[in-house]
């Protein structure tokens, strides 16, 4: 992709403020990407390690998918792809989907799934000594976790671009979350990525999928209504909401 491209620079000029906005990345940072082989992750890491190449900060990159464990598993085709353009990925085989999917988790099997994958990452970071570590939320994402959880947990709240745990030990950041989901989506197909087929069963019946559909209805409706939502997160009246 030429860096002359309207998608690389509505990439990069959404990666870049949300990086200053929320200072995520400092010199000396060793940073995990989570990849899960689709657009968005593909996206962080390619855009991280170009901006390497020209900003004054030196910071290292440290790719990893973690493996739900189900049938037709892409960790080697995403692992050669990653070699290929100069990363080596690191595969964690585990029974995180299997086991969100089964009789003993009564639990929605994405938020079981999700919570055990980002325990693991977290492990790994610490285990290979990394201090942020980098995840694929993009806007859309966003703004569909404010109304899944207004919808199925009865509160107000979102995924934020950089967050703290552990006593600061680690810091999650979104380098994505000014970026919306069709720019992502261009700017995959330009540069080429490959697609691998999510095995989950219920990738495309999930909670989110529904609220997405329902979005997208919105959205049409009215090109303003998704901006004013994504606007709205941080400008929040407290005294006209309910105690």
């Amino acid at each position: 992709m030429t860096k002359h491209s309207s998608v690389y620079k509505a990439v990069n000029r959404a990666v870049g403020k949300a990086l200053h906005r929320y200072d995520m990345i400092s010199d000396g940072d060793r940073i995990l990407v989570g990849l899960s082989g689709g657009k968005d992750s593909l996206t962080l890491l390619w855009i991280l390690q170009e901006r390497r190449s020209r900003i004054p900060i030196d910071y290292k990159i440290f790719a990893v998918y973690i493996d739900p464990g189900f049938e037709d598993s892409f960790g080697v085709p995403l692992a050669e792809y990653c070699h290929s353009t100069g990363f080596d990925l690191r595969v964690e085989l585990t029974d995180h989907g299997t086991l969100a999917h089964s009789r003993r988790n009564r639990e929605n099997p994405c938020f079981l799934c999700s919570r055990l994958r980002r325990k693991r990452l977290f492990e790994i970071a610490d285990e290979i000594g990394c201090n942020k570590l980098a995840l694929g939320h993009n806007k859309d994402d966003i703004i569909e976790t404010l109304f899944m959880n207004m919808c199925y947990a009865g509160e107000i709240s979102t995924m934020v671009p950089s967050q703290s745990f552990f006593q600061e030990k680690f810091t999650l950041i979104r380098p994505l979350a000014f970026l919306d989901e069709e720019i992502i989506e261009r700017f995959a197909k330009e540069n080429e990525f490959p697609e691998f087929v999510n095995p989950c069963p219920t990738a495309k019946t999930s909670k989110r999928q529904f609220v997405k559909s329902l979005l997208k209805q919105f959205y049409r409706s009215n090109r303003k209504i998704k901006g004013n939502i994504f606007r709205s997160m941080s400008h929040v009246k407290a005294e006209y909401l309910l105690k």
